[in-house]
């Protein structure tokens, strides 16, 4: 075990950033990809060749920051921007929707002792079915308005389990789309609970991007949908033959997002030229780092309590962290602070690529990318191999997914 705790200071001394770094020594010793029974590149590429079909659909954008790459001093740092993904304003837009339709797809063929095609159930073939039959699940407002989503496409009912801290604007975003919503008082990890519970009385199917089962197949299919993104990136470097990533700044949350890039890119390029992961949280939500410093899922040790909502997440999926554990190498924490500042950055076009809307839970990655220029002692980029011909991938995992606390938030 390897760990360090560092904080930047201003003028005067005054604290402007802090960050937490673990080293997970066992990542830096990964051998050939292992866990194609929980995610693979042939069911990611499943999953991608469906929702090519969706209508909507569209490669979200490839951005270089060429100002961040500046700061960081490498040779590119690139931001895919999930914002404009299906219209809903994040990645979550490819796991839940995907999830539902696979469900569907299982349900039905029991039903009816036949195949179901994806086909089948945008034409409506079997809508007198799929209307008696209720997905669910809880969130933090992104997944919810997927499953939604998926629910609306496929033509079945949805209710979303909300709790306490999800904002009215992202709760009118998910009704916006035909589904009810279920209030529950405490954490995400406590609407989890309540969605389980609600959802068994009633006959309803979990949609749930986490699991304490690490057999549970539902967040597996979430996952292999959030590849897309990664099988989009790849395609895009490969056609112009520009340089594959060296380096990934991944959110944590539960670990699904990271557990989909990681395993993809893994087992696509190989040991040799895999990236380095580094996974980074708020600091009042940090289960990934509690985890990776005590080798096992581990509650988070702070209290919830982040402005970046869609990381508020207090327990690992049990179903994304042997892939966490055996292929990241660096678990960071970042304060909300770093993430206010990376939006106005973004927002001001500081960074290159003109400019970008990115929501709260969306610039973890970047803001640990930020944390590790603003390193005084000027260690932290050498520490992650980060160097002149390092090539950064971060995912923009949102837009303004509530517009009210963008505009908050990025006014200066």
């Amino acid at each position: 075990m390897e760990g360090v705790t560092e904080a930047t200071r201003g003028k005067g001394g005054a604290m402007t950033w802090a960050f937490a770094l673990h080293r997970n020594g066992r990542a830096a010793k990964r051998d050939a990809y292992p866990f194609t029974d929980i995610l693979s590149v042939a069911e990611g590429q499943r999953a991608y060749q469906d929702m090519r079909n969706w209508r909507g659909y569209a490669p979200t954008p490839l951005r270089d920051l060429v100002g961040a790459a500046t700061r960081a001093r490498v040779a590119r740092v690139l931001y895919k921007d999930e914002a404009s993904r299906f219209d809903l304003g994040s990645f979550k837009a490819l796991g839940g929707a995907y999830a539902v339709a696979r469900l569907l797809q299982r349900l039905l063929s029991e039903q009816i002792n036949g195949p179901v095609s994806v086909d089948d159930l945008l034409s409506g073939a079997y809508s007198n079915l799929t209307h008696r039959i209720t997905v669910a699940c809880a969130s933090d407002g992104n997944h919810g308005r997927s499953v939604a989503a998926g629910a609306r496409r496929f033509g079945c009912c949805c209710t979303i389990f909300l709790h306490e801290g999800v904002s009215r604007g992202r709760e009118q975003a998910i009704t916006g789309l035909g589904a009810a919503v279920i209030r529950t008082p405490g954490s995400y990890d406590d609407s989890v609970r309540e969605a389980m519970r609600t959802s068994l009385a009633n006959g309803w199917h979990v949609v749930a991007d986490t699991s304490n089962d690490p057999a549970d197949e539902m967040p597996a299919l979430v996952m292999h949908g959030y590849t897309s993104l990664v099988i989009e990136t790849l395609e895009r470097l490969r056609s112009v033959g520009d340089a594959l990533p060296t380096h990934v700044f991944l959110q944590g949350g539960v670990g699904g997002l990271a557990a989909a890039v990681v395993s993809y890119l893994w087992e696509e390029l190989g040991t040799s030229l895999t990236p380095i992961f580094i996974i980074v949280e708020p600091s009042r939500a940090d289960c990934l780092y509690q985890s990776a410093i005590n080798g096992q899922p581990t509650p988070a040790k702070g209290d919830l309590n982040t402005l970046m909502a869609g990381l508020s997440c207090g327990e690992v999926s049990r179903v994304a962290w042997p892939i966490l554990e055996s292929g990241v190498e660096f678990f960071m924490t970042v304060q909300d602070r770093a993430a206010i500042e990376c939006m106005r950055l973004l927002h001001r076009g500081a960074l290159g690529g003109g400019s970008i809307i990115a929501g709260e839970s969306g610039v973890a990655g970047l803001a640990g990318l930020i944390a590790a220029t603003r390193d005084p002692q000027g260690q932290l980029l050498s520490r992650l191999r980060l160097n002149a011909s390092s090539t950064v991938l971060l995912i923009g995992t949102e837009g303004a997914t509530d517009p009210d606390i963008y505009k908050r938030l990025t006014k200066t």
